[in-house]
């Protein structure tokens, strides 16, 4: 009988270091630009051991596209695609000591290696000229261990506190393409407003900043604003802003400190067969020439705010499931969260690559889901590490996109709630009417004396 044999040669580094990769991502976060970082935080190892610096750092990336798995079985997978290239299988002691030498700094400045707007030249992703990011806050939890209790509170409630320690982290995403521009994060006794403080350095003119009524802040406002970035950001509607001058399209001009705003009032109306609902926002902004910057367009903008809340709901609850972080320690928890959102940033850089490659396709109809699921596949079989003389943009992650492309976004009639609630009693789910109708959303400026 004849047997045939399949050979495949794959591109990957030599001995001890071969286990370092993330598949087809490895060409978005290559060897050199690890190396590079590894060198500028003097994280290089003294001597080669089995699990070198290069790996480790591969390995934390690895671990949060595998987010289920302990780190003996991601190194597992890591070489499951490497045959006989694979070096002997480390501890479990091992990967914890590899990544203990390794520390945080190095996958923080991987993370400002990796961060900004992806590069599209996708007109959704701009308004008017102005680059639309959006900023929000959000927690993630961690291990109830000793030393994370010492820096990580858990949440109070009528009854002490209870769950797990928390994380708040704020981050900076560019609209459309959900990339990651900037991030900072810390105990969740420290609120979001500070921490959205410390991202005005990724803040520059050419920007359009949207944010929920919580960064409504006078004082946070005008060092956003001071940064040259454009503002558009809700307010509560009973809050009282003096009119200096009033615009003929029935906004007014109002000073929050030494900057001046203009304040937007509107009514949105949803019908459907199912009946009408209504509901009054009130926006501030930085673009007060009404007619280079239309009230009604910049109503329906702000909409585009809830990017940043897609793009925490891809972190939290596809990337990791809804679990909680591996680490026990807060240095451990910093470096874990650092290589999640490099890896997420890796995953939306690919498929902002694949859709700019169909000229006229919205990043928005990118399916996060089907990325990560071809970007485990990729790791598991070591493919695509290293590219050919021909470089391929799009990739097996790429065509995987483009095949399963989501529908253009439907219009939102339902009200948006906690589908996981704390307590089974509260849960809304059950008497949630999940028939899908047609809607039309009207938008009605109104002038309303402040």
């Amino acid at each position: 009988m004849e047997q045939a044999a399949i050979t495949r040669t794959a591109g990957v580094a030599d001995g001890a270091f071969a286990p370092g990769h993330i598949g087809e991502l490895t060409r978005i976060v290559p060897f050199e630009m690890v190396d590079e970082v590894l060198a500028e935080t003097k994280r290089v190892q003294q001597r080669v051991r089995l699990v070198p610096a290069r790996v480790t750092v591969y390995l934390l990336l690895a671990g949060a596209l595998l987010a289920g798995l302990g780190y003996r079985q991601v190194f597992d997978r890591m070489c499951a695609g490497l045959a006989d290239l694979a070096p002997a299988r480390p501890s479990g002691s091992a990967l914890r000591q590899a990544r203990q030498r390794l520390g945080a700094a190095p996958m923080k400045a991987l993370f400002d290696l990796v961060r900004g707007p992806a590069a599209t030249t996708a007109v959704q992703t701009r308004w008017r000229g102005l680059l639309v990011v959006a900023v929000d806050g959000t927690l993630l939890p961690v291990p109830d261990a000793a030393a994370n209790l010492a820096v990580f509170a858990k949440q109070r409630c009528n009854h002490g506190s209870g769950g797990y320690p928390q994380v708040r982290l704020a981050a900076l995403v560019a609209c459309g393409t959900r990339s990651v521009i900037g991030a900072a994060f810390g105990p969740a006794t420290t609120g979001e407003l500070e921490y959205a403080g410390r991202l005005t350095g990724d803040l520059r003119a050419g920007m359009l900043l949207l944010a929920d009524r919580n960064f409504a802040a006078a004082g946070l406002l005008n060092r956003l604003a001071a940064t040259g970035a454009h503002l558009l950001v809700r307010c509560k509607s009973g809050r009282k802003l003096p009119p200096v001058a009033r615009c003929r399209d029935g906004s007014f001009l109002a000073r929050l400190g030494a900057l001046t705003v203009r304040v937007i009032e509107a009514e949105i109306s949803i019908v459907t067969s199912k009946g009408a609902r209504t509901g009054h926002y009130r926006l501030l902004t930085t673009l007060t020439d009404p007619s280079a910057h239309p009230a009604a367009e910049l109503v329906r903008l702000y909409h585009e705010r809830w990017e940043v809340e897609t793009a925490y709901a891809e972190l939290k609850s596809t990337i990791l499931q809804g679990r909680v972080l591996r680490a026990r320690t807060p240095t451990g928890v910093e470096q874990e969260i650092w290589a999640l959102l490099v890896t997420y940033q890796a995953l939306r850089t690919a498929m902002t690559d694949a859709t700019d490659s169909v000229p006229g396709t919205d990043p928005d109809r990118a399916g996060f889901t089907v990325a990560l699921s071809a970007a485990r596949d990729q790791l598991i079989l070591a493919a695509g590490i290293i590219a050919d003389t021909v470089i391929d943009l799009v990739g097996a992650i790429g065509r995987h996109v483009l095949a399963q492309l989501l529908p253009d976004r439907r219009v939102r009639t339902k009200d948006r709630i906690v589908k996981r609630a704390i307590s089974k009693y509260n849960a809304r789910g059950p008497a949630i009417d999940r028939a899908t109708y047609k809607a039309t959303i009207s938008i009605s400026m109104l002038t309303i004396d402040p």
